[in-house]
């Protein structure tokens, strides 16, 4: 679901079924409870997303630099709910990690593209591994990440 709600706590409450919006919420605690320093939620491309913001690395998100630059996304698609991480997109040492962690703490198959980990039953959400994941790259590593990878 791309939406045009302005807060996080407007996009919220956009999710029509209580469940899904419950486990959507339980998502969005895991993220922000081991945010590393420096991100920031924000409404990213109709979801809600987790930045570099501005006054932390001007130069903004190279695709378009009025943006802040990206890090992580959450979302309530129509089919599932989504956490998209640029890290793992872009580290293919945390790629390797998440995957061979994932079947420890979930017993639903990982369902992944790229940077898309998509969670079809609201019970099949790894939260205590998406904290873990959330830990792995502080913003300072990321910035260094995206230069290396993405800046031209």
């Amino acid at each position: 679901m791309t939406s045009n709600a302005a807060t996080p706590a407007a996009y919220i409450q956009e999710i029509e079924d209580d469940n899904r919006r419950a486990a959507f919420e339980q998502l969005r605690e895991t993220v922000l409870g081991n945010l590393p320093d420096g991100f920031e939620e924000a409404m990213s491309y109709g979801m809600i997303g987790y930045v570099v913001p501005h006054r932390l690395y001007p130069a903004g998100y190279h695709c378009d630099p009025k943006l802040p630059l990206p890090f992580v996304t959450i979302a309530a698609q129509k089919n599932f709910i989504a956490l998209y991480h640029m890290g793992i997109y872009a580290i293919p040492e945390l790629l390797e990690w998440f995957v061979s962690e994932y079947p420890k703490h979930c017993k639903a198959k990982l369902d992944m593209g790229k940077s898309c980990i998509r969670f079809k039953k609201i019970g099949d959400i790894p939260l205590e591994l998406i904290g873990l994941l959330m830990q792995k790259i502080t913003m300072d590593t990321w910035i260094a990440v995206y230069e290396t990878n993405y800046k031209r």
